[in-house]
């Protein structure tokens, strides 16, 4: 994710519409139109626009590590894995490197395999699904695709109004180029962003059901597609709704150190037992 830009358009004002009023009238919609756009101004001012990088966690991590080998050409890793997406598959709101999703799940599929784990990241801040194409092209570039990858994209495209269908159509695309070069894929679909209170309402109600509307048509594109996909907002909106002051960073937006915690262990199970269905990773991976 990165620090909304709102820019509502008629879809988004004839939801605001019925939510409001329950009503097509002309008045209605003028004036949820001019709430809309009044509380865009309140969620910007308060979100801000984050501008910081995230850690560098690209490296090979191996079991009880401590700090991550640096990558160079003629290293052996048993497993490659690459992280696509936006600012959240990047880790922005991290302090420290340990911190940010790619290592959590590195170290995680080191420990729970003991092979020697390459993590690199192609995502970017503010990458909406348009940007997967560019990121994928930038993988074939710089060399042989991964063995596995993960693939967080969607707020963007909420903020950004983009089309919920071209939206699912374009991970598709990417997923399907990277199954085609037999690379394992989770994606972690859209998050629910009724969880972001820095949002007011009704504007929170309006891109909360957006949010859960592109997951559905993400999961559904994943799977077409050959990858699989992890139901990110369903599985941690009621914690991140619980206790907003722990899981998110002091931007209101992006999650904190434990808001990345808690996405990771959704996510690494599922990366565990997609590889397996490969190859065997360890005698004593059970995807736990």
């Amino acid at each position: 994710m990165n620090a909304p830009r709102f820019r509502w358009r008629t879809a988004a004002v004839t939801s605001a519409a019925t939510v409001l009023a329950g009503s097509g009238a002309s008045t209605a919609w003028w004036m949820a139109y001019r709430l809309l756009i009044a509380q865009a101004g309140v969620a910007r001012g308060v979100i801000g626009r984050d501008t910081s990088k995230p850690p560098e966690a690209d490296g090979i991590y191996t079991a009880g590590c401590a700090a991550p080998e640096p990558w160079r050409t003629g290293q052996y890793a048993d497993l490659h894995l690459m992280i696509f997406g936006d600012s959240t598959a990047a880790g922005v709101g991290c302090l420290v490197a340990d911190e940010v999703p790619g290592v959590r799940l590195a170290r995680g599929l080191a420990e729970a395999t003991g092979r020697r784990i390459r993590l690199s990241t192609k995502a970017i801040s503010g990458a909406t699904s348009k940007g997967l194409a560019g990121q994928v092209d930038a993988m074939f570039v710089a060399g042989l695709p991964p063995d596995a990858a993960i693939i967080l994209v969607g707020a963007n495209d909420i903020t950004k109004k983009h089309s919920i269908r071209a939206s699912a159509r374009r991970l598709a695309a990417a997923v399907a180029r990277l199954r085609r070069a037999d690379v394992t894929v989770v994606v972690g679909t859209c998050p629910d962003l009724g969880t972001v209170t820095a949002i007011p309402q009704p504007l929170r109600t309006v891109v909360r059901n957006w949010s859960v509307r592109l997951a559905k048509a993400q999961n559904v594109a994943t799977t077409v597609a050959g990858g699989h996909a992890v139901p990110m907002g369903h599985l941690l909106a009621p914690e991140f709704r619980a206790a907003p002051e722990l899981l998110f960073s002091a931007d209101g937006f992006h999650p904190s150190a434990a808001g990345y915690e808690l996405a990771a262990a959704q996510l690494l199970p599922v990366l565990i037992a997609a590889l397996n269905e490969v190859t065997p990773l360890s005698a004593h991976c059970d995807g736990t």
